[in-house]
């Protein structure tokens, strides 16, 4: 039985506008043109951090690779990335509990924590040069009501055995010069540089033997146990499976119902005093709508963003970028009076969300041999991490039931709210 894809359709040209601050100190891998038709054991669609995770770690098992994109890799939504890397999802464990029960929730937090571990030591035993660098993150409460919220959930993540302590105001204004009721204080994250991370990983592939292309796949045909990928140069790549990491849509399927495209906006200030930081330069991020969240760089800028909406029209976007960078640095200025909210850089993107939170890893639906790897949300790159685990063990035969927390066709919570609008007003979904 045959089961095509046809990707002439999907449009990812106009994915983000403005330019960040990303990949200045390094220089792109090397991309050829597609000069005939060959075969393979997975082509990746998509060079971006999710494709060149995926491509290192499927050839480190000894698979053939091709990396194929048709735009230069990394400049859509990895770029636009502000490379936040957080175990705590954009739906929080209370949350998640209220969704899919107890366990299933705790052991998605779990494996979120261990999938930012897993790569942090993978970019540690490569000495990957990407500004990695380890933070704890400071998850503000906005109110009163925010703040009785935020102690639930510490007492729901201490039951789950993660870690983290509650500040009420006094501790939190003394020991971080903030002033707002509540917070969660957690170890375990990170930050890093999205695109020097892109380009170092594709490296690691390109010397195990993966191919990289520059073209655009224009349909895919699933017949027996083969993929064929057909571009726009006439030319057919031929293999045993394909990896989709296209970015925000799946071109040519029928997205998921747990699936809606809005947009996110972004800010890097001129380089700072580093005197003037908030303590430990922690990854800053609120329990609020329309929320804000910040983190430093290595060459001591704040990175602010925030304001995301319903937007998916590109022009619309970017017409209200003006007006949402000014709506940012307002309240950056306001958290965190000290900082000299001149901007360096400006941008916005159009990203994915699910509605509870989680990413779309696994098989596509009744396409055979066809995988999908979008990591979405502000946990898009921890995620990207999990995806490229999680396909490489189902290539190899191996399957673990708690693969279907994040399967396209899973049953999730609220879609008639999320679809309305009215989800997004009751939780936060960040796009660090």
């Amino acid at each position: 039985m045959a089961s095509d894809i046809d990707l002439a359709e999907s449009d990812h040209d106009q994915m983000v506008s403005g330019r960040s601050l990303w990949g200045k100190s390094g220089i792109g891998p090397q991309w050829r043109p597609i000069g005939q038709s060959f075969t393979t054991d997975i082509a990746v669609i998509g060079g971006g951090i999710t494709g060149a995770l995926v491509a290192e770690h499927l050839t480190a098992r000894g698979f053939s690779v091709v990396v194929i994109d048709r735009e230069e890799p990394g400049f859509s939504s990895t770029a636009a990335s502000t490379a936040m890397l957080q175990w705590e999802t954009d739906s929080t464990l209370t949350e998640l509990e209220d969704y899919y029960g107890f366990e299933r929730a705790a052991g998605i937090y779990r494996r979120s924590g261990a999938a930012v571990a897993g790569l942090a030591k993978l970019i540690a035993a490569n000495g990957i040069a990407c500004g990695f660098r380890p933070r704890n993150t400071l998850y503000l409460a906005a109110n009163r009501e925010g703040a009785r919220d935020l102690l639930e959930e510490r007492q729901l993540r201490r039951r789950a055995g993660l870690p983290g302590v509650y500040l009420e105001h006094p501790d939190l204004f003394t020991q971080f010069e903030l002033d707002r009721d509540g917070a969660i204080y957690s170890p375990g994250s990170a930050e890093a540089d999205p695109l020097l991370m892109t380009w170092a990983l594709i490296e690691m592939a390109v010397r195990r033997g993966a191919r990289l292309v520059s073209a655009s796949v224009t349909a895919l045909n699933s017949e027996a146990d083969r993929v064929t990928a057909e571009t726009d140069s006439g030319h057919l790549i031929d293999a045993r499976h394909v990896v989709l990491a296209t970015g925000y849509s799946l071109p040519g399927v029928d997205m998921p119902k747990l699936h809606r495209v809005s947009s996110s906006w972004a800010l890097a200030t001129v380089p700072q005093d580093p005197a003037n930081f908030w303590r430990d330069r922690a990854l800053i991020w609120e329990n609020s709508h329309p929320y804000l969240y910040m983190r430093t760089t290595a060459d001591n800028r704040i990175v602010a963003g925030g304001e995301d909406d319903e937007t998916s029209d590109a022009a619309a976007r970017d017409r209200k970028l003006p007006a949402k960078i000014i709506a940012i640095q307002e309240k950056m200025k306001r958290l965190w009076p000290k900082a000299d909210t001149r901007v360096a850089h400006a941008w916005c993107g159009t990203f994915g969300e699910t509605a509870d939170g989680l990413p779309l890893i696994g098989p596509v639906p009744e396409i055979p041999h066809v995988f999908a790897a979008y990591g979405y949300g502000g946990n898009g790159i921890t995620f990207s991490y999990l995806a490229a685990q999680m396909i490489g063990a189902m290539l190899a035969g191996m399957h673990r039931d708690w693969f279907e927390d994040f399967a396209l066709d899973r049953d999730g919570p609220g879609l008639a709210r999320f679809h309305s609008g009215m989800y997004r007003n009751e939780t936060e979904s960040q796009r660090r």
